[in-house]
C-alpha cells in the first residue's frame, strides 16, 4: 500500500510520518529537505530560485512514486508529488514569483508524469491556520524558514483547501489545531483510529 500525508509547511506531516511508520511497521519516505540544494537560496530569493526548486522537487518526488510502485511494502510518503504540481508551484507562479514561460514548461512535464501516476490509497490530510503553522515553524527552527512571508503561507493554505475539496481519492482529514499528536497519546489514537476505519473497516489493527 501507499499512503501520503499532505499539509503546508510546519504542519507536522513529518512527525506523523515518523509515528505512523512506527506505529504499523510502514517504511517511511521523507521529504527531501535537509539535502536540497536550492532550498535556503529559494527562501532568500524565490522569484529566481522557484523554478529551480520545483524542478528539483518534481523529479526526485516522480522517483519516489515509481519506486513506491514497484514495492512490495507499505510506505508511508511525506508530502506527495501532488502537492508540489497542485499547490507549491501554482502558489508560486499566482504570486509573480514563476513566470508564465517557466509554469507552463513545468506543468506540462506533470502532466506527462500524471499519465503514470495512480492516486496513494490513502491521503491524510493535517489542516492547520496560519498561527499553529507559524508557531510549529519557529518551534523547529530551521533558519532559512525565518524569512518565510504570512502571505506566502496562506496562499499556500487557501489552495490546500482548493485541491482538497476536490479530491478524488480515500482520505482522511486530521485537524492539527486541534489533534496534537505529536505531544498527547489520546490525540494520535484518534488518528490511527481513523486510518483502521478506513484501511481495515470495523476491526482496527491491535
Amino acid at each position: 500500500m501507499h499512503i501520503a500525508i499532505a499539509g503546508n509547511i510546519g504542519s507536522g506531516k513529518t512527525t506523523l510520518t515518523k509515528m505512523l511508520a512506527k506505529r504499523y511497521g510502514w517504511t517511511p519516505r521523507f521529504e527531501p529537505v535537509d539535502n536540497n540544494p536550492y532550498l535556503a537560496d529559494f527562501y532568500a530569493d524565490m522569484k529566481r530560485w522557484s523554478f529551480n526548486l520545483q524542478i528539483y522537487f518534481l523529479n526526485k518526488r516522480f522517483k519516489e512514486v515509481v519506486e513506491i510502485a514497484q514495492s512490495q511494502e507499505t510506505i508511508i510518503q511525506d508530502r506527495t508529488i501532488f502537492e508540489d504540481a497542485r499547490i507549491f508551484a501554482p502558489n508560486l507562479h499566482g504570486q509573480g514569483m514563476m513566470s508564465d514561460r517557466d509554469f507552463q514548461n513545468y506543468t506540462d512535464l506533470f502532466d506527462l508524469m500524471m499519465s503514470l501516476v495512480k492516486l496513494p490509497d490513502l491521503m491524510i490530510y493535517i489542516r492547520s491556520t496560519i498561527p499553529n503553522l507559524v508557531a510549529q515553524i519557529q518551534k523547529r527552527g530551521r533558519d532559512y524558514e525565518q524569512t518565510i512571508q504570512l502571505d506566502y503561507l496562506q496562499g499556500l493554505n487557501n489552495r490546500y483547501e482548493e485541491w482538497i475539496a476536490g479530491y478524488k481519492g480515500n482520505l482522511i482529514i486530521v485537524d492539527g489545531d486541534k489533534c496534537k499528536f505529536g505531544d498527547d497519546h489520546e490525540a494520535f489514537k484518534q488518528v490511527t483510529d481513523m486510518i483502521d476505519a478506513k484501511l481495515y473497516g470495523l476491526f482496527p489493527m491491535e
